[in-house]
Formats: structure tokens, sequence, C-alpha cells
């Protein structure tokens, strides 16, 4: 039987509203027996609640203090232990330099930031708007390099599925197309150069009978249509970014939405405001049909009585009766 994920993803009527909660690797270091106190009390949202915790843990290798070289040759930063780093040395310097530029051999498994994020780790931010901008041919040079990178990506991440006999599966991709207020390009000129890498990217998904869902922070409202023709299934969207009856009017019986709540305000709000932000979310977009997903991060920043406050509207809301 599929679960409720699946559920509401195919507007099957779900049970409840699917909940996914994330703490970041920082979050745990600070906060530690504490966390795991509020954790232990909504094993509906968290399962287990003996689960054994390495508090020190960090998962992914970029959220290690130090310096760390992808696959690409991008260096990334992080000068705090449990956050994310982020690309300080960029080594597509010049347009001249993406004409030697060598696919790797080695495989990453489209990781966040696999295609648009990635163009600008290569080049740099203000480099690769000047691409998009004055539209030179390395511009589609790059581009070409990196889908051709991320195809291979997709056929390993099928035959890993296939391996693992998992079926239909619910495939995670994250790249996030927007800023806090807008695209960081006309919306015309993503769907000329982007909206084919992510047509042909997904189509490998979809061919071999699996689902896409795919994270994007930032403002995206003008191109939610177009990842949906690109076969995302599950678009994960910022609340803060485009706005709850925005993202309602562009997703409505279209495409599951996997709301990610506003993280931004996760530290500065009090436990009340957070409440009403996770029953305001159900009211505007909750639909016994399905549709939607609800998502939270936190971060350490965020007071513990936030935390708190969150779990348990979330526990609340997600009942439809």
């Amino acid at each position: 039987m599929k679960n409720d994920f699946y559920k509401a993803m195919l507007w099957q009527n779900p049970e409840q509203i699917p909940v996914g909660i994330g703490m970041l690797p920082a979050t745990w270091m600070k906060y530690r027996d504490e966390l795991t106190e509020i954790v232990a009390k909504y094993p509906s949202l968290f399962g287990d609640p003996n689960k054994e915790r390495d508090y020190d843990a960090i998962g992914m290798p970029t959220y290690a203090e130090g310096e760390h070289v992808d696959v690409w040759g991008c260096v990334w930063s992080n000068v705090k232990q449990g956050m994310e780093a982020i690309v300080t040395k960029h080594p597509v310097r010049t347009r001249a330099d993406v004409h030697t530029l060598e696919i790797p051999e080695k495989d990453d498994l489209a990781p966040h930031g696999f295609m648009y994020l990635r163009l600008g780790d290569l080049r740099g931010f203000e480099e690769i708007m000047l691409d998009f901008a004055e539209e030179p041919p390395e511009l589609q040079m790059l581009i070409d390099k990196v889908l051709a990178y991320n195809l291979r990506q997709m056929h390993k991440r099928v035959e890993g599925a296939r391996q693992r006999n998992r079926p239909n599966n619910i495939m995670w991709f994250g790249d996030d197309l927007g800023m806090q207020e807008s695209l960081p390009m006309s919306p015309e000129k993503w769907r000329k150069y982007l909206k084919p890498c992510f047509t042909a990217l997904y189509k490998v998904i979809k061919d071999a009978g699996h689902y896409v869902h795919m994270h994007t922070d930032g403002h995206i409202l003008e191109i939610i249509p177009d990842l949906v023709e690109c076969g995302v299934d599950v678009i994960n969207a910022q609340v803060g970014a485009n706005g709850m009856q925005a993202l309602k009017d562009a997703c409505a019986d279209k495409v599951c939405l996997n709301l990610d709540l506003d993280r931004q305000m996760f530290p500065f709000w009090t436990p009340a405001e957070c409440d009403a932000h996770v029953k305001e979310a159900v009211e505007t977009l909750g639909d016994p049909r399905g549709g939607l997903w609800l998502g939270v991060e936190i971060g350490e920043d965020v007071p513990l009585e936030n935390v708190d406050a969150l779990c348990s509207a979330l526990e609340r809301y997600r009942q439809f009766s």
C-alpha cells in the first residue's frame, strides 16, 4: 500500500498531510539532549523516540569545517561545523576556460545544485550572470557539458533504483532556481537555456517509471508551470519567497506542493506565531484529496520553544478531521 506521501502526490486521499522535519547538523550539535527531549514527544513525526543519535554527525562532507573539492574542481569553504559550505574558488574563470573544461569521470549522482547552480559554481555568480545577459557561445557550451554529465547521473540513479528493487520511486533533486524576490534571469531566458535541460534530465527518470521531487529555494512562481512540463511531480517551494496564496494559485490541481514553511522567520517568531503559520498553511493549501506535503527545516538559530511549537502544530493540523 502506498504511504501518504505517494497518496498526497497522486491526489489519492491521504489519511493525513505528510510531514517532513529536518534538523541541520549544527542544530543537533548545539541543543543535543534538549532537542532529543522534544523529538521524543512526537513519535508520529519522528518515529522511534529511543533511536540512538550521534549529535556530532555531519552527514554530507561539505558540512564539515574546512575546504572541500568537488568532482568538477570547485572549492567549497566551510567556516562552521554543521552548516553548509559555499563555493569560494571557481575553476572556469574565463570564457576561454569553458573550451578546455573536461567532463568529470567520477560520478556524484546529482547532488543539490546539480544543474543551474553548478554553472555558477564553475564560473562564479557574477560571471555566469554576465554570460546569461550577453549570451556568448560559451554559455551554451558550458550548459551542454554540465547537461551531458548530469544525463549520465540520471541513468546512474535509475540503475541504482533497479538494483535495489525500488520501482516507482520518488527521486529527490535540488537546484535553487530563484532569488529572494525574483528569478535571477527573465522567465523567457530560463525557458531558452535551462528548461530544455530539466526536461531532458527528468525524462530519464520518468521514462523509467519514477517520480520527480524537486527542491528549489527562492522565487519561482513564473516557472512553476514549466517545471511541471519538465516532469516535476512534487515541487518543494519556499512560502516566504513566493507567498501562500500565490503558491496555491500556481500549484492547486496541477502539481503536489511540498511547502517549505518559512524557516527564515522561525528564529524571530513567537511560539504562537509559529503555530499560526502552520495553521494558515493547512487552511489555505490543505485538501483531503491530497496535493500537499509540509516541510520544516530547523537551523541552530531557532529557539527550542519554537521547535516544540512547530512540531506540536504539525502534529495537530496535519489531520483532516
